[in-house]
């Protein structure tokens, strides 16, 4: 199994898959994420180099004329002696459609030798239920966005001082620049108001780290492709093809040209045994991007598998022609091919 390392995509953590393949289908997997290992509620501090509040900047901009917007809908859950954790999450997986209680999540998340869950628990938890953790930008206008859109966001606060944290996550349903607030589900208030310059300092000491939770056929608001595809890789983890494939399908109706986002859908399509979507997915590529070697490989072993064996070998050799670092891969698929005519 090789692992492709694309432009601008870095590889920090190989995945082996258990579905059907043949050795020389080159697996392109993102798993890059900015994961943080500070715990909620028990953690260590992350510091920042400014004391400049974003919000200060705001008040002078045309964002301060941003309308109040509150998602009186979201769900609340008390939240349980340091299980914020599993509470904000299950807060944010109900939004996105799912009905899942703290108590559930408590396995998966909660981790009690800490007091506490880390970013990391969360971001997988997420995945297995088939949702998308998209961390967002570091930013207040961000997070007003994903708001506005209907999105609540779920925050890692540290409520305590510099020299002594107190970890603790809380989503985000509303604000009003106008009167100064920040609306949150929080500990056991449903409705936790706090001033946005208060929330902010929390918010900044821990690191403004924030997620997003949506279903893989709907995009955050503020989704960046890279940033976005990088959510979603992971999920490949946990073969949940299904959903990978809707996520990629989803990505590329915003970014129809991504190659990334292609040749994770045609990997995932594969992996559905559709063959014929797959080398279609491949084929798409090597029209956008002809000088993409590992599209014509994948695309050579589908079609070799589907018996196709003279347009595959067509395939393999341009891959060979482009050659780079895999092209031992490539050789191989060719030579795969030419045993079976």
């Amino acid at each position: 199994m090789f692992f492709l390392l694309l432009k601008n995509i870095v590889v920090t953590k190989k995945t082996f898959m258990s579905y059907r393949q043949p050795p020389n289908l080159l697996r392109w997997v993102v798993i890059l994420i900015l994961m943080a290992t500070l715990s909620a509620c028990t953690s260590t501090l992350l510091s920042t180099s400014s004391h400049a509040l974003q919000i200060d900047r705001l008040l002078t901009s045309s964002t301060a004329q941003l309308p109040a917007t509150e998602l009186t809908e979201v769900a609340f859950f008390p939240q349980e002696i340091y299980q914020c954790g599993p509470a904000a999450l299950a807060t944010a997986l109900n939004w996105s459609g799912l009905s899942v209680s703290p108590e559930d999540l408590v396995p998966q998340v909660f981790l009690p030798g800490r007091q506490g869950s880390l970013q990391l628990e969360l971001l997988a938890a997420t995945r297995r239920h088939g949702r998308i953790p998209y961390v967002i930008r570091p930013e207040l206008t961000t997070l007003f966005a994903e708001i506005k859109a209907g999105n609540p966001v779920l925050v890692l606060q540290n409520l305590g001082l510099s020299w002594y944290a107190r970890w603790h996550y809380a989503v985000v349903v509303g604000f009003d620049v106008q009167q100064d607030q920040i609306i949150l589900r929080s500990g056991k208030e449903r409705r936790h108001i706090v001033p946005i310059r208060l929330f902010e300092r929390t918010w900044k000491r821990g690191g403004y780290w924030a997620i997003t939770v949506t279903p893989p056929e709907t995009l955050p608001t503020s989704a960046e492709e890279i940033p976005y595809l990088q959510a979603v890789a992971p999920m490949e983890r946990l073969q949940r093809w299904q959903d990978v494939n809707t996520a990629y399908t989803t990505a590329l109706s915003r970014w129809p040209t991504s190659t990334t986002a292609r040749m994770g859908l045609g990997n995932s399509l594969y992996a559905l045994h559709d063959l014929n979507a797959a080398a279609q997915a491949f084929k798409t590529i090597t029209h956008q991007d002809p000088s993409f070697a590992p599209a014509f490989n994948n695309l050579a072993q589908v079609l070799a598998e589907q018996n196709h064996l003279p347009e595959a070998e067509q395939a393999a050799r341009q891959a060979i022609h482009l050659g780079g670092p895999l092209l031992p891969a490539y050789e191989e698929t060719l030579q795969q091919i030419l045993k079976r005519r």
